[in-house]
């Protein structure tokens, strides 16, 4: 069997374990507090003048990070076609070990803390 017809057999296998796991977890008691409506952590019925906090800008950016680096590192299985494969992965390791590095800098900084 080759690599992508490998790869391409987990994904959906993970897939399916886990759209089957998502049915059966959850439970289902919605309450007042479930079904009101949420806008990032504000009370939407009050003013809209509060000032930002801008711990919510700092998971979006790192969102945003770890989602540009799925998408660098999703054509990774195929570097097995490429001339210089080994290159190819050892560039995407320094990739994941900089944002790793910057990751963990930020928790030890305290940067990832909701409570002060």
């Amino acid at each position: 069997m080759s690599l992508i017809m490998t790869i391409m057999l987990i994904a959906s296998a993970l897939s399916l374990v886990l759209i089957v796991v998502s049915f059966w977890l959850p439970l289902m008691t919605p309450d007042t507090e479930k079904l009101s409506p949420y806008e990032c952590g504000f009370d939407p019925l009050g003013s809209a003048r509060l000032p930002f906090s801008l711990r919510f800008f700092l998971v979006a950016i790192l969102f945003l990070l770890f989602d540009l680096e799925i998408a660098l590192l999703l054509p990774l299985p195929w570097a097995n076609q490429l001339p210089d494969p080994i290159l190819t992965v050892s560039w995407a390791a320094l990739v994941l070990a900089i944002l790793t590095l910057g990751l963990v800098y930020e928790w030890i900084q305290g940067g990832l803390e909701w409570a002060e």
